[in-house]
């Protein structure tokens, strides 16, 4: 799970964009955007991927890397459950186990109270997204 945190925050360094959904490190860095349409860019200015409208999860080649339904229910690439972002913000993997939290605010911490980041005008299913869950 702590791969996604590496890979998709790594992903997801951007280019500063006009109401675009920013995600930043603990520390307070910036660390990458998506803009409105759910395009994602790195701090290069590169286009990475996307988050579709139906929450279909997209790579900058085209290739299907899962999806969040509307139920918070979030599948990989292959179709297998691999947890859930409840409507309070609160994380599970799909044994049940309790990940963390993404808060009314955006910040995110794990289930331990650590801090892990932030997602400014982020929904709390893409702040799952890219926090816990590896697609």
């Amino acid at each position: 799970m702590r791969r996604i945190l590496v890979f998709l925050v790594t992903v997801l360094v951007g280019v500063a964009a006009m109401n675009a959904q920013r995600v930043y490190s603990s520390s307070g860095s910036y660390q990458g955007e998506i803009r409105s349409d759910g395009r994602i860019y790195s701090s290069s200015g590169s286009y990475v991927g996307e988050i579709r409208s139906d929450g279909r999860i997209y790579s900058s080649s085209g290739s299907y890397k899962g999806e969040i339904r509307s139920d918070g229910r979030v599948y990989n690439s292959s179709g297998s459950y691999q947890g859930e972002v409840r409507s309070d913000g609160r994380i599970y993997s799909s044994s049940g186990s309790y990940l963390g939290e993404v808060r009314s605010d955006g910040r995110v911490y794990s289930s331990s109270g650590t801090y892990l980041g932030e997602a400014r005008n982020v929904s709390r299913h893409k702040a799952a997204i890219f926090f816990f869950f590896q697609l």
